[in-house]
């Protein structure tokens, strides 16, 4: 079965997963030869017992639109991710998590799914696309924020912490490293 990279971004509102809450999902799916395949996004509730965090809460504040996006019509976590679970499983291949940065997002997208569907259908295939950028490029990582990398692998998508949005922009810039990438001679 093909790899599907699943590009997704989340909105929280706090920085640790089963510390602070997801608000939104977004998961953009995509075949290697950059063919959007299927999106799927979701805002959920808060979970109850979890605590937002401060530096989190002055941040949305400076961000109305994302923040009215995120919070509209929430769902309970479980219908969320069991509809998102069903979504995951029915992509035409094996599932790849791909994220700006990973570090970041996967840590929620697991707790959520093991937590509120049961299962993971990941596992731990998880591409961070700053990685991915430091070893194409042969840079040290902190050398590869999205301003230093080269214009050719961004296609015109905004950045608007929409989890949607985001998902797609950084899917694309995903794929168009990845085919450069395999453009590369072998050495």
């Amino acid at each position: 079965m093909p790899e599907i990279y699943v590009s997704t971004d989340v909105e929280t509102d706090g920085p640790v997963a089963g510390r602070h809450s997801m608000l939104s999902i977004g998961s953009a799916a995509y075949a290697a030869d950059k063919t959007l395949l299927s999106t799927f996004s979701a805002n959920l509730e808060t979970v109850p017992g979890l605590e937002s965090d401060a530096t989190t809460t002055a941040w949305w504040a400076t961000q109305p639109e994302a923040w009215k996006a995120c919070r509209h019509n929430p769902e309970p976590p479980q219908a969320a991710m069991k509809n998102y679970l069903a979504w995951l499983t029915q992509l035409p291949g094996r599932p790849v998590f791909v994220a700006y940065p990973a570090a970041f997002d996967f840590p929620f997208v697991y707790w959520y799914l093991t937590r509120y569907a049961g299962e993971n259908p990941f596992g731990y295939s998880v591409i961070d696309i700053k990685t991915y950028a430091m070893a194409m490029l042969k840079r040290p990582y902190r050398a590869c924020g999205k301003q230093s990398l080269p214009a050719e692998w961004f296609d015109p998508h905004a950045h608007t912490h929409v989890a949607l949005d985001d998902a797609i922009e950084q899917g694309s810039l995903f794929c168009n490293m990845l085919r450069a990438n395999l453009a590369r001679p072998q050495d």
